[in-house]
């Protein structure tokens, strides 16, 4: 009987949250690049326009580029940050970007948006849950 036990290693709570951040990314990098094929996206882009935000501007495009690479960068500082910075920046970010995906899967006309939204909301909870749960030392 023993034979048959696979082998299960401990997963450390900052790989976890490593790989919940890089999961959610990909979702947004989905979402994003699904979203090029809903009708009419194209020519708004074409004429400037980033809906719902309206006239692309450098202020708005900067103010995405951060909340894109946020994320990002999360995934690196997951792995590297000292553990209270770590459990607390995931802690905040995670209700953040929670907070942000729920906002979007409540406006979002199309079902795949929502669908990717109720997921990123999902991945970026599990953060905070891991985060709140992070071990003492010595029971990792």
């Amino acid at each position: 009987m023993n034979g048959h036990v696979l082998d299960d290693t401990k997963v450390h709570v900052k790989l976890k949250i490593a790989a919940l951040w890089a999961s959610t990314m990909f979702c947004y990098i989905y979402g994003d690049y699904f979203e090029l094929y809903i009708p009419g996206k194209m020519q708004g882009m074409l004429q400037g326009r980033m809906e719902p935000l309206g006239p692309v501007t450098q202020e708005i495009l900067l103010g995405t580029s951060v909340l894109m690479a946020v994320p990002s960068l999360m995934v690196f500082l997951s792995l590297v940050l000292p553990p209270l910075v770590n459990k607390w920046l995931n802690i905040g970010l995670g209700v953040f970007y929670t907070a942000i995906m729920l906002l979007i899967a409540t406006q979002a006309g199309w079902i795949f948006y929502v669908l990717l939204a109720i997921i990123e909301a999902t991945l970026t909870s599990l953060i905070v849950w891991f985060a709140t749960r992070w071990p003492k030392q010595g029971q990792c």
